[in-house]
């Protein structure tokens, strides 16, 4: 599994990087971002899950291999 953020569709709640701060950062103006390619360890897959279903404006894209 990977992880992606619309960078351009994400408003800067940062749910994403609250509930999961090892797959997500934040850059200075707010907007998240994946961290390196996306990658989702196993152990990270809920965590994966839960950022993707608490994004408002549906900016986290969960992509399954």
């Amino acid at each position: 599994m990977r992880v992606r953020v619309d960078r351009e569709a994400c408003q800067g709640h940062n749910r994403c990087y609250m509930l999961a701060p090892e797959l997500f950062d934040v850059d200075d103006e707010g907007t998240a971002f994946e961290i390196g390619d996306g990658e989702v360890p196993p152990e990270l897959e809920e965590k994966a899950r839960l950022a993707f279903d608490n994004c408002p404006e549906y900016a986290v894209e969960l992509i399954e291999d």
